[in-house]
């Protein structure tokens, strides 16, 4: 009997809440597409942050990424080790002791030699054994080298915050709303669909536009059908 009153004080959201963070991200991104509401639960950061962690049993992600797409999925390959160099460190050395190959590194931080290795602070190095996401916390960071959004797990202290870290937030989040409010003149549509096409593009504007018309196209024919 006293369960009732609990059930009947959760509303709607509450419960699509509670089943979508039970949901994979697969999953979670077909959840997006039945309807408004269910887009809104399932777009939520919070949400999509657990079925993010859940494979690899992460404790935390800190961060918020510039783009949606980058919670589509959470393979080994979307997380990194931060390594802060040091005189001696080699991409080989660096190799062995991580347990990963040399091209994978060199892949990951664009270099194409290992010339200039040490113009740099750090080297993200690929994570080879899984474990070491069990019960930690990362980062999401937009490494300049590697131009790209990355995991970043560090085995040593944490991250170090810079100071423009802040203004550069807030430019990225104003230039996704400038994006979002053309979006959403040329598909006359409102700000949640723009910014889903834009967030299944991987932050692409004509990505979204042609994911769009792609739907329209289906919808059209659908219903001709």
């Amino acid at each position: 009997m006293s369960l009732i009153p609990a059930a009947a004080a959760l509303t709607t959201a509450d419960i699509l809440r509670l089943i979508f963070t039970a949901l994979s991200l697969p999953d979670l991104a077909r959840a997006a597409c039945v309807c408004r509401t269910w887009h809104a639960i399932a777009s939520d950061r919070d949400v999509v942050a657990a079925a993010f962690k859940a494979p690899w049993r992460l404790r935390e992600v800190i961060g918020i990424p510039s783009s949606g797409g980058f919670w589509r999925e959470s393979g080994l390959g979307k997380f990194a080790i931060s390594h802060r160099l040091r005189d001696r460190d080699s991409v080989a050395g660096l190799a062995v002791k991580y347990d990963v190959q040399v091209i994978d590194i060199k892949r990951l931080n664009n270099m194409m030699s290992d010339h200039g290795i040490h113009s740099r602070e750090r080297l993200l190095v690929p994570i080879g054994n899984p474990d070491l996401l069990m019960n930690s916390t990362c980062y999401i960071e937009l490494d300049k080298y590697a131009k790209r959004e990355v995991a970043v797990l560090y085995l040593e202290g944490g991250p170090e915050r810079k100071l423009n870290g802040s203004t550069t937030r807030v430019s990225s989040d104003q230039g996704k709303k400038r994006i979002i409010k053309s979006l959403r003149r040329s598909m006359r549509a409102d700000d949640g669909t723009a910014e889903y096409y834009l967030s299944i593009s991987d932050g692409d504007p004509r990505a979204a536009l042609s994911e769009f018309s792609q739907d329209l196209t289906w919808e059209r024919n659908t219903n001709m059908a």
